[in-house]
């Protein structure tokens, strides 16, 4: 079914539903995310494919992730020697906060610990408000009645995330103008987003001319989209690896035969680590980050024999077709084996991609996720890096389980902080 309305009929369910939070926080649906199917999210998903997201940009910007990554482990290597415990989730959240905050806007949030608390203050309650049932958004006469509270909590977040993109625009325009003055074209620096949004902002010639309420609406989606996403779904490959330690260290052992124990397993390794792959792709089929698809149809279709009106809403729930016993063998069991099996079901051709209905934690289609290469490749380099360079502990270390209990949110967090006490396998760490 999730084939037939993502696929077969997918030019009927190409909209987004109108959402009452997710409208006011985008300027009014100006972002990429949930922007009407039209010619500008038609140009917005060409110009994340080829420049945004792209794997020029991408491949520019690797240094950036590898960089965050080595002070990341650097923190843990200073609390492995005091023996103190780390509360990995909130950690990791720091790490891809900064990664997107500098490939986005060319500056690390966390060199201001007061402006690096607020964009995570952000980034977790724009989450709650846009995946909180809103009664406006199914029951018309709410419509403009605000009974649950939320107008006020959606105005603070909403001028709070304002002013700070409008401070950072302005010094990106001061230091683009000084550079003009210059004579620079910007030729020998890499670009982050920004500077990209600004060019196509000022480009007279460009199909599509973008206002500062576009360019701040997509900065919002890729900081929601792409932060609480890759570090909860790092922070649940751990868990399940700290309660599977077998799958742990078979892992480590993948990593140390073709890494090495002398450097630091990077970004360039992963295509050689198909069973560290395959543990992101079961954690992702267990715990995906994004459980809800949420679609709205432009006009009447029929599917499976029902009669399907225009402007109905579809949800497919993601989570539970990963654990469906129809497609999967012990569903709920964490078995990475069943995405390297080279014999029978071919099921090591699964991708994450969506191509395959039974394994989809990134969407689907058009409207697929434009950020999966760069999620996959934070969540796979930090947690390969975390295998290679450290053993966990949970507790007093004689029971080294954890609980794995699931939280409310969009992005299905764990309900418990996963709290360890990292032991460093090596003193010092691979080129730390």
């Amino acid at each position: 079914m999730a084939k037939e309305f993502l696929k077969t009929h997918e030019t009927s369910f190409s909209n987004r539903p109108h959402m009452a939070a997710v409208d006011y926080l985008t300027y009014g649906s100006a972002d990429f995310s949930f922007a009407p199917y039209g010619p500008y999210w038609k140009f917005m998903k060409k110009l994340c494919m080829t420049e945004l997201l792209g794997g020029r940009t991408l491949g520019e910007q690797l240094p950036i992730r590898h960089d965050e990554i080595k002070q990341f482990l650097q923190l843990l290597f200073k609390k492995a020697k005091a023996g103190k415990a780390v509360d990995v989730g909130g950690e990791l959240i720091r790490v891809t906060n900064n990664v997107i905050s500098r490939m986005m806007m060319g500056q690390r949030c966390s060199e201001n610990d007061d402006e690096a608390g607020e964009v995570r203050k952000l980034v977790q309650e724009v989450a709650e408000l846009t995946g909180k049932f809103n009664l406006s958004d199914f029951i018309g006469f709410c419509k403009n009645l605000d009974l649950q509270g939320f107008g006020k909590r959606l105005k603070d977040v909403r001028d709070r995330f304002d002013a700070m993109m409008e401070r950072i625009i302005s010094e990106h325009e001061e230091a683009r103008r000084k550079k003009k003055e210059m004579g620079g074209n910007g030729c020998d620096t890499v670009k982050d987003v920004l500077d990209i949004l600004l060019d196509i902002a000022e480009d007279e010639n460009s199909e599509m001319r973008l206002t500062k309420e576009n360019i701040k609406a997509f900065i919002l989606d890729i900081f929601a989209a792409g932060t609480d996403t890759s570090a909860i779904t790092t922070e649940w490959a751990l868990s399940e690896l700290i309660n599977h330690p077998h799958v742990m260290e078979k892992a480590r052992q993948e990593i140390d035969s073709v890494v090495g124990k002398n450097k630091l397993v990077e970004e360039s390794d992963i295509a050689n680590l198909p069973y560290l792959q395959a543990i992101v792709k079961e954690t992702l089929r267990l715990h995906p980050t994004g459980p809800l698809i949420i679609r709205q149809s432009t006009e009447h279709c029929t599917i499976g024999g029902y009669e399907i009106p225009a402007n109905t809403r579809l949800f497919v729930n993601v989570w539970a077709i990963g654990r469906d016993p129809k497609h999967w063998e012990n569903p709920l069991e964490f078995r990475p084996e069943r995405f390297v099996t080279e014999v029978g079901s071919g099921e090591s051709q699964l991708d994450v991609r969506g191509q395959h209905f039974h394994m989809i934690p990134f969407g689907s289609g058009r409207r697929g996720c434009p950020g999966t290469s760069l999620a996959l490749q934070v969540v796979q380099s930090s947690l390969a890096a975390m295998i290679q360079c450290f053993e966990w502990k949970v507790g007093d270390g004689k029971k080294n389980t954890v609980d794995m209990e699931e939280g409310l949110g969009i992005t299905l967090p764990r309900a418990n902080p996963l709290v360890c006490i990292p032991v460093a396998r090596f003193n010092p760490l691979p080129l730390l």
